[in-house]
């Protein structure tokens, strides 16, 4: 019992703590936060969809049909609160910020960046000088890049781990 009791306020110390590359302010983030019963297990509903980190490390493409399999895409991002919260996902269970893919891409023209899910690709949190297309081959979207945990784009044949998103 002893056991769970600490494990539970490490969750919450985890959950409340303030971390310097997310705003002090969570409160936009919890407030959308629910435990919903429309999200399957493990996933977490942020708004209007749910959510999902998947720890195993794959290429975006294959991230991508991992997602797909799940009924979802690897996750696009419309706002900084969204941002945070998947960080905030991504934290709890790794207790790190790790490179992390989502679901942006520019396979087929390096400046035209949209979303594998087609939502509209209007919010961004770049790295500065990002996105760069280093060597000419870089098509793909990963977070957490940097002392900013900000967006880098980068070969999609990397392997990383990523954030599933569908919709609950």
């Amino acid at each position: 019992m002893l056991t769970v009791s600490l494990l539970v306020c490490a969750m919450m110390a985890l959950a409340t703590a303030d971390d310097g590359d997310v705003a002090s302010n969570n409160t936009d983030i919890t407030s959308s936060y629910k435990e919903d019963p429309s999200c399957p297990a493990s996933w977490h509903k942020y708004n209007d969809r749910c959510f999902l980190f998947v720890p195993r490390t794959l290429d975006w493409s294959d991230a991508e049909k991992n997602c797909q399999s799940l009924k979802g895409n690897l996750a696009s991002v419309h706002s900084i609160q969204e941002y945070q919260f998947i960080q905030m996902i991504i934290t709890q269970q790794t207790h790190a910020n790790p490179m992390t893919w989502i679901g942006g891409t520019a396979c087929q023209k390096h400046s035209n960046w949209f979303w594998s899910d087609g939502r509209p690709f209007s919010f961004t949190f770049w790295c500065a000088g990002e996105p760069n297309n280093a060597g000419g081959n870089q098509g793909c979207l990963r977070m957490n890049y940097g002392e900013h945990n900000c967006w880098d784009d980068i070969q999609c044949s990397d392997k990383l781990p990523s954030v599933c998103a569908r919709n609950p």
